[in-house]
């Protein structure tokens, strides 16, 4: 009989020092995977995007200051 191994996802949210969010995401096998989000202190959102098995994948996207989209970057699958 084969043992299947259960992937188990922990939700993670890092913190600036003054105790407003930094980051936020899902981790699986202490590697991030998924949709992360990054805040200024000021807590307008900075970047977003998605994990996959710990690299960037798909769109990223930075915002400016003021939270409105200042670029998008694809990012290439690699290995």
């Amino acid at each position: 009989m084969d043992l299947m191994k259960k992937i188990v996802a922990t939700k993670l949210v890092k913190y600036h020092k003054d105790g407003s969010i930094w980051a936020k995401g899902e981790m699986i096998e202490e590697q991030p995977n998924g949709y992360w989000e990054w805040f200024r202190i000021d807590g307008i959102i900075m970047r977003s995007g998605y994990f996959e098995n710990g690299k960037q994948t798909g769109e990223w996207t930075t915002y400016n200051k003021k939270g409105k989209v200042y670029k998008v970057t694809n990012m290439n699958k690699k290995g």
